[in-house]
């Protein structure tokens, strides 16, 4: 099987906010978009700010290696030196972070860099890279 993009949609309450942290913090080229919602190209994914002005996340967390990650969250697995690329990008823009860049499951079966951060209209994003792909559903 082909990795194909994914597409995600989820809201936001302001898209000036959302094209300012996406498009100038995060780097993602803006697509389409209308009065009411903005395509990005989250590192060849298609991810869609729609706007909803009483969108407010939910505030859940579970524990996960010694930190409670914040559900729902989503982001992409990345090559680990654009993970680098990016902890530096959102720590030089005063992002700050939930989750702080670090090594999860170190040692173990999984071993995994991760960070988490929000976006102005609090969505929870989780960017994480492997030193080996392989890692990824490793148990």
């Amino acid at each position: 099987m082909t990795l194909r993009p994914f597409h995600l949609a989820f809201p936001v309450h302001d898209l000036a906010a959302a094209r300012a942290f996406y498009g100038g913090v995060m780097g993602c080229p803006e697509g389409r978009s209308s009065d009411v919602w903005v395509d990005f190209d989250l590192f060849g994914h298609q991810i869609v700010a729609h706007l909803d002005p009483a969108a407010r996340p939910v505030a859940v967390a579970n524990a996960v290696d010694g930190h409670d990650v914040p559900v729902p969250h989503f982001g992409v697995v990345l090559a680990m030196a654009d993970w680098e690329a990016l902890a530096a990008r959102l720590a030089a823009a005063g992002i700050a972070f939930g989750i702080a860049p670090h090594i999860r499951f170190k040692g173990q079966p999984g071993e995994q860099a991760t960070m988490f951060f929000s976006d102005p209209s609090g969505n929870a994003l989780e960017f994480k890279a492997f030193a080996d792909d392989a890692m990824l559903f490793a148990r």
